[in-house]
């Protein structure tokens, strides 16, 4: 029998979820350091810190793929919408848009002004923003993929056409610097104007170079309404032809002539990853968001405003009661709202439910930290997966939900030494009730805590306790496959 340890932090008597997907199972955990220590029946070992755990489950922390809080890391570094909710590590760079490599002298085109302030500083190589990261972590743990519409805005003259030959060795060039430097894949956002005029063989060799760094190619597809049967097959078509993984982000089926298709994507997404590596996430929510001139409002049944510059009253209101209000139609009132973002209620829930059941679907935000009155996903996407959909609904089971924010999203992008509760392993930890487990944010009051949320851990430090943030800020940035320890 081993000599007894003094441990740092131990939890004791807690429904341990691994996130593995196997069943939980009752014991401690001690942490010392930055690592998980022991786990077990843990009687003879003590530590300096001791918190009991009886009724409450201990997992690992949630790993949210799909965010866009490249900006708010650096100036709202408590990261309270993200440890809030269990979350211990975000992917940021996503929709083709990423906060670097990003020229000085650039104007910001719609999307990227929703991310990104005029006046934050620019960083012109990923490196630069890394080392700024690494100068002043935040409280969660950071990976960043490499947007190809940012590479667009800094090489190309004219965004309303394919890159030319110098312009596309120029992009080229550029992604193979920032995937060197740790940008951990290249994302595409070919629904947004800055990157729709992107060919499809455009967008080939872009993956060609993600795939020299082994690491992969994450798609807003070119549409999530009307074609997205053509958009998915383009998705599909470049991985073969760039021989690389390819993730669909945020999966949906968009617009009312569109529900009920995720039968057909989701058995396209089944048939390819039988000879090639498909992966994909979502968000269990039935309304996106995005800019408001993303023409989304013509799809959808509602359409709230999330932030306005010229009109930051109207956050949190209809886009219908605006315009009544204002005597014009939806397409002035929109026009006259700009620059500013929506909500669009525009998903089936029996497609957000199948989407949400397949197998190999991760979990994902989606979340816009900037705003004022922002899309519930931001604060209440994890909580509401384990409150409403594996614990009210029984979509799956709390140990497979967990799975599903852990273990699948480190190892889909090359997290090691994350996802899973192991001796070794970070000690990046959430406590909750699973009685009481609930989204706080609503989309009339959005910017809520989980409810029934008691810790969250990065690294070995608290980083959230009860009601609050704890002003730690642990986090480490991250590239793929390093930091584990053998």
């Amino acid at each position: 029998m081993k000599a007894p340890m003094k441990a740092d932090v131990i939890f004791r008597n807690a429904t341990i979820i691994d996130g593995t997907g196997g069943p939980s199972w009752q014991g401690d955990l001690a942490i010392t350091d930055d690592r998980i220590t022991a786990m077990g029946q843990l009687a003879p070992h003590s530590a300096g810190v001791e918190h009991d755990c009886t009724g409450l489950v201990l997992a690992p922390g949630f790993i949210d793929p799909h965010v866009h809080h490249d900006e708010i890391v650096l100036t709202d570094p408590d990261m309270a919408c993200m440890v809030g909710q269990g979350v211990t590590t975000i992917i940021n760079g996503n929709c083709g848009f990423s906060i670097a490599p990003l020229r000085a002298d650039v104007v910001l085109p719609a999307p990227l002004d929703m991310i990104l302030s005029p006046d934050v500083p620019r960083f012109g190589s990923f490196a630069q923003y890394r080392a700024q990261l690494d100068a002043e972590p935040p409280a969660v743990n950071t990976a960043c993929l490499i947007g190809h519409g940012t590479l667009r805005v800094n090489e190309c003259a004219d965004l309303n056409r394919p890159a030319d030959k110098a312009e596309l060795r120029a992009m080229a060039a550029s992604l193979d610097a920032a995937l060197a430097d740790g940008g951990i894949g290249l994302s595409t956002g070919t629904f947004y104007p800055p990157a729709r005029a992107a060919p499809t063989a455009e967008l080939i060799e872009m993956a060609r170079i993600a795939q020299a760094h082994g690491k992969l190619y994450v798609t807003h597809m070119r549409d999530e309404g009307d074609r997205v049967i053509e958009a998915l097959d383009e998705t599909l078509q470049i991985g073969r032809a760039a021989c690389c993984g390819v993730h669909v982000s945020h999966h949906k089926c968009a617009g009312l002539a569109n529900h009920g298709l995720s039968e057909v994507t989701l058995s396209m997404i089944d048939a390819a990853r039988a000879h090639q590596d498909v992966g994909l996430d979502t968000t269990p929510w039935t309304a996106s968001s995005t800019m408001l001139n993303s023409g989304r409002h013509k799809q959808a049944q509602r359409v709230m405003v999330a932030d306005s510059v010229p009109y930051p009253d109207m956050a949190g209101r209809d886009l219908a009661d605006i315009a009544r209000d204002w005597g014009v139609d939806l397409d002035a009132a929109m026009e006259r709202l700009l620059p500013a973002t929506g909500i669009f209620f525009l998903m089936a829930e029996t497609d957000v439910r199948r989407i949400l059941q397949y197998p190999h679907t991760i979990i994902c935000s989606d979340g816009i930290g900037r705003g004022k009155h922002p899309h519930p996903r931001v604060w209440g996407t994890f909580p509401r997966v384990l409150g409403h959909y594996a614990r009210d609904e029984a979509v799956f089971t709390l140990e497979e939900a967990v799975k599903r924010m852990t273990s699948m999203p480190a190892e889909r992008f090359g997290l090691t030494g994350r996802g899973r509760l192991a001796v070794g392993h970070f000690a990046d930890l959430v406590v909750f009730d699973a009685a009481r487990i609930a989204a706080g944010a609503s989309y009339e009051d959005p910017k809520r805590p989980a409810i029934g949320l008691h810790q969250t851990w990065v690294n070995g430090r608290c980083v959230w306790r009860d009601t609050a943030p704890t002003g730690a800020r642990p986090g480490k940035t991250l590239d793929r496959n390093d930091g584990v320890r053998a």
